[in-house]
């Protein structure tokens, strides 16, 4: 990966060809080359062509389109542009740029096109001659500087809005929104901008804001918070197995505590035998002691977690054996970053949830 200096580099054009030049020749297997640019007529669809030639067999050539940056939202319009003209002369299209964010890197793939950028994020496909380069670079933008719009959906009030944005259908204008989130106004307008630029929430003609992909948004949300690392959690161990913790739950206090993870997805969608339980209380070690837990370094069957952000306990419910168990967003997102398998036990939940969305939203 090459180095990053403090500073946002002042990358041209012809710059960017040159990083893809140099890229393409450092990542080649032996015997493969690559030829000078080629500037094509300016209806083209590309700011460059360059040719990558194998050692037997035809010659590959690279449409190149440079962009100074690069949001998801755009790269639907990129693709129809530079694949349009790619297909037609079977060449593969490739995007180069100071920096793309993981959602861009993704989105690029999706519609079949190559990306390199200046932090070393490198992806280059072809069929014919078959060629395939990848290489890992940054994952956050090394020169966004104070004041931009936020990179991430990390801390309470993002956490406020998507809970906000999911746990109801929607549409929902701005200030309808900051009532439902409880977010201050700003942080509200700093939320929806992210994922404008994001392409996971639209504004309608009447200024309503939708949410096309609920599931999207939710992926998204979890590349910043997990259940693990985001909250203060700490680990038991119930001598007498997961059973006996769910039946003290449900007699405690049901304000006092939510239970996520395995055991409460099982409410909408069983996957196997819970064997851990997970949960969120304001006060773990008074919670642990009505469940007649004993803390432990190894071998924990219960993990607490005090949250960090009073709207992760929101929207709970009590099931119809009086276990409280939290909203079946929070749970999916919980178990999506979880060890095991806990993803596939999200999966199982989300696909639940998307064909029962009036029982749950």
């Amino acid at each position: 990966m090459p180095a990053v200096s403090e500073h946002p580099p002042q990358l041209t054009e012809r710059m960017l060809l040159g990083i893809v030049q140099r890229t393409l020749q450092e990542r080649l297997p032996s015997g493969w080359s690559v030829g000078e640019l080629e500037i094509p007529a300016s209806d083209s669809g590309a700011d460059a062509i360059v040719v990558v030639t194998a050692p037997t067999g035809p010659a590959l050539r690279v449409l190149v389109e440079t962009k100074r940056l690069v949001e998801p939202r755009d790269v639907q319009r990129i693709g129809d542009q530079l694949l349009s003209r790619a297909r037609e002369t079977s060449d593969i299209g490739l995007v180069a740029a100071r920096y793309l964010s993981p959602t861009v890197r993704q989105r690029l793939e999706d519609v079949g096109l190559s990306f390199v950028d200046a932090t070393g994020n490198v992806r280059v496909r072809s069929d014919s001659p078959a060629l395939f380069l990848a290489d890992r670079g940054l994952d956050r933008d090394p020169w966004r500087g104070p004041g931009r719009p936020r990179g991430t959906l990390k801390g309470a009030p993002a956490a406020q809005v998507v809970r906000a944005l999911l746990d109801a259908p929607g549409p929902m204008r701005i200030r309808e929104l900051v009532a439902s989130s409880q977010a201050s106004t700003g942080s509200v307008y700093r939320v929806v901008e992210f994922l404008e630029t994001e392409d996971l929430l639209v504004r309608r003609k009447d200024g309503a804001l939708a949410v096309p992909s609920w599931v999207s948004v939710l992926r998204r949300w979890c590349a910043d918070y997990e259940f693990l690392t985001t909250n203060t959690v700490s680990r038991w161990i119930a001598p007498r197995g997961v059973d006996s913790v769910i039946r003290a739950a449900i007699e405690t206090n049901p304000a006092s505590y939510v239970v996520t993870g395995s055991v409460a997805a099982a409410t909408w969608a069983a996957y196997a035998p819970a064997r851990s339980v997970h949960a969120y209380a304001t006060n773990a070690s008074e919670i642990a002691r009505q469940w007649g837990l004993r803390p432990t370094e190894t071998g924990a069957n219960v993990l607490i977690a005090e949250p960090a952000y009073e709207v992760l306990m929101r929207g709970a419910r009590q099931r119809q054996d009086g276990l409280s168990v939290a909203a079946p967003v929070q749970v999916a997102a919980d178990l999506l970053n979880g060890p095991g398998r806990a993803p596939s036990e999200a999966e199982e939940l989300i696909e639940w949830m998307v064909g029962h969305e009036d029982d749950w939203r």
